[in-house]
């Protein structure tokens, strides 16, 4: 690196002696530089005249990758570790959360904290989670969650909807059971628990199209594919605007919801503290 500098110095001053005086080294230190640096490199950088150096062609088309490292690796630091990082803040968050109930709330976030980096990382399975990534987590479940402070966005209330065109058909509203069922794989399949909570028996015989997130349900729903289990808040939208319709008023609630965390006794930067008040009003509000 001292090598590069006296390079990069020499050829931007087209002078050994101008360019120690630059970096605070004496003529000769930086002559033997660009020595140890042209025996590496096997090539000449420079001609040395009466007065001064110049380039070869070797170090003219040198020059410019060597300027732009230098650029790059100041660019680099200034954003890690200079006034800005503070600045930054990160969250992991399941695919679903984010794009139904975050991303609408993104123009609000920019006007609030206009300074303010977030960098959003989506997680689509729990072992995403693991890691010694600093910064938020939105955990879906139930608290505690072994290692971290938590703070509650939702309850998850659960009720089945379906868009309204895929209901024409119907001679009654409880034929509704007869449309094809959209599911979440793993611990959020909840069809079977609605029905026990609503008294009723799942209709026989009918497939579950099964889907890997509650984001892509709610699509396929929204699309006209079946009726999906709507998980409140995150539906409530579609719900308000008539791209889903409530079949039942039963809902099934439980503990279970989001949660922002981050690592037990972690001090938190003031723009990380902002944020996280933020989040929790836009939850309550």
């Amino acid at each position: 690196m001292t090598w590069l500098r006296s390079f990069e110095a020499s050829a931007r001053r087209q002078s050994f002696t101008a360019a120690g005086e630059e970096l605070g080294l004496t003529q000769a230190a930086v002559s033997q530089h660009i020595k140890c640096l042209e025996e590496t490199l096997g090539t000449a950088l420079f001609r040395r005249l009466r007065r001064g150096v110049e380039l070869t062609p070797e170090g003219g088309a040198y020059l410019p990758h060597v300027q732009a490292a230098f650029r790059s690796l100041a660019s680099s630091t200034a954003e890690l570790f200079g006034p800005r990082s503070g600045r930054i803040v990160t969250l992991r968050s399941p695919i679903s959360f984010t794009s139904l109930w975050l991303a609408p709330r993104l123009p609000a976030f920019a006007a609030t904290f206009p300074d303010t980096r977030l960098e959003i990382t989506t997680i689509h399975v729990p072992a995403d989670y693991v890691g010694e990534a600093e910064g938020f987590d939105i955990r879906f479940g139930i608290q505690p969650f072994a290692g971290r402070e938590s703070y509650r966005l939702t309850f998850e209330r659960l009720v089945p909807a379906a868009a309204p065109f895929l209901l024409r058909g119907l001679r009654d509203a409880a034929q509704w059971r007869r449309l094809p069922l959209l599911s979440v794989s793993g611990a959020r399949e909840m069809w079977p628990d609605w029905f026990a909570c609503a008294g009723l028996s799942p209709p026989p015989g009918r497939a579950f199209l099964v889907c890997d997130s509650f984001v892509v349900a709610f699509e396929a729903a929204c699309a006209g594919a079946g009726v999906v289990l709507a998980s409140r808040p995150l539906a409530d939208a579609a719900l308000a605007d008539g791209r889903l319709v409530w079949l039942s008023e039963i809902e099934l609630a439980g503990e279970a919801g989001h949660f922002i965390t981050h690592r037990a006794g972690r001090a938190l930067s003031p723009h990380e503290q902002s944020v996280l008040d933020w989040m929790r009003d836009e939850a309550n509000g």
